[in-house]
């Protein structure tokens, strides 16, 4: 039989899916492991949400919708959009998509031809650099501050006539760092002088400790070069339900919009309805679930401190980035094997030396975590 796909081939598999696959399997098999290594709320989806869905069911909201998404869900994010973040946005220049993933790979394909370079802000989402491999661009890593986690002037030296798209992301994951207004005022004034393209994913944007969130596009010039990621997943506790959005110029979203119909055609349509109820529904829910991460945060971080790790700053998500004195992909190993404690390594994430550790778990389940690693350590 002849070869596959040689693009793909090139591809690594997702490092914090493998990882989370493997505890599966070592609890399938009887072990106790406490599993630390994905990035999903372990809160149920609000009650509201789900019966809007299930209303949209008994309805018969069952068939082919709109390739952008049901006009209620679109209104209801760009009305979003202007009243949070701080930009204009009409309907027209927005997509649902199934999940911030599914808009961040149409974003790619959209933007880059072959040969275009991305720029990717590490430590970084082990999804960027394969969605820019597979629209035939070239990923290039560039290192934040090794202690804030901050751009620096440095990124510049990375800037060529290749270059097409800048990544930002915060809150981050994995480091769970927030960009602040100077860091992503420097990627807009090179994103400007250089005429790029950026993408911002902001789906952790409702998960901020002591900190603000200030979305790339509404710094002046960027809302016409801006290309804003977000989602359901994180806020809303409805990581199965995929569905993610993004919010474009015009002439993009139209590109976009062609990969989507000749992909997926559109989300699902009973699905969107509850969408449309996460965001014009009471919004309780989200500090309740932020105010027990920021919860969890403060203890994780108290016991790693207590255990003389370091970290980066977790000023958002629900992420513990800790720094290790050796091979993290060998140390993840070990916790899981002698711990039964599932982290992700930062390799993973093109940080070497690094972990990630996730607080989406209950206070009894990270306390027992916690006492496992302190064994090991």
């Amino acid at each position: 039989m002849r070869s596959f796909s040689s693009k793909l081939a090139a591809i690594a598999p997702s490092a914090t899916i493998e990882i989370t696959d493997k505890a599966r399997r070592l609890q399938a098999s009887g072990v106790d492991v406490i599993s630390l290594s994905i990035g999903e709320p372990d809160f149920p989806t609000p009650a509201h949400i789900t019966a809007a869905c299930i209303d949209a069911l008994n309805r018969g909201e069952t068939h082919y919708a709109p390739g952008k998404g049901i006009p209620s869900l679109l209104s209801a994010i760009s009305e979003k959009i202007e009243a949070e973040n701080g930009f204009s946005c009409t309907n027209d220049q927005v997509i649902v998509t199934c999940g911030a993933k599914d808009a961040i790979y149409e974003a790619c394909e959209a933007v880059l031809n072959p040969g275009d370079e991305a720029v990717i802000l590490d430590p970084s989402w082990v999804s960027y650099e394969p969605c820019i491999q597979i629209a035939g661009g070239t990923p290039v890593h560039h290192p934040l501050h090794k202690k804030t986690f901050q751009v620096e002037d440095s990124l510049l030296e990375k800037i060529n006539n290749k270059t097409r798209m800048i990544i930002v992301n915060s809150p981050s994951n994995p480091s769970g760092s927030v960009l602040n207004r100077e860091s992503l005022r420097l990627v807009s004034d090179i994103c400007q002088d250089h005429d790029l393209v950026a993408l911002s994913d902001e789906i952790y944007e409702k998960l901020v400790y002591g900190q603000i969130h200030f979305s790339l596009a509404m710094f002046p010039g960027m809302v016409d070069r801006t290309i804003t990621i977000n989602g359901f997943s994180k806020a809303y506790a409805m990581t199965g339900w995929r569905l993610g959005y993004a919010v474009a110029p015009k002439e993009i979203l139209g590109y976009m919009n062609k990969v989507q119909q000749h992909t997926i055609s559109h989300p699902t349509t009973f699905a969107m309805f509850g969408a449309v109820a996460a965001l014009k529904g009471p919004q309780q829910c989200i500090s309740e679930m932020r105010n027990e991460f920021e919860r969890r945060r403060e203890f994780v971080l108290n016991r790693l401190m207590d255990m003389g790790i370091g970290y980066a700053p977790a000023e958002g998500a629900f992420y513990a980035y800790l720094k290790v004195d050796g091979d993290d992909a060998s140390i993840a190993n070990r916790w899981l094997e002698e711990a039964h404690v599932a982290v992700t390594p930062g390799v993973a994430f093109n940080t070497p030396g690094w972990i990630r550790l996730s607080y989406a778990a209950s206070m009894d389940t990270l306390a027992e975590a916690m006492n496992r690693i302190e064994k090991v350590v």
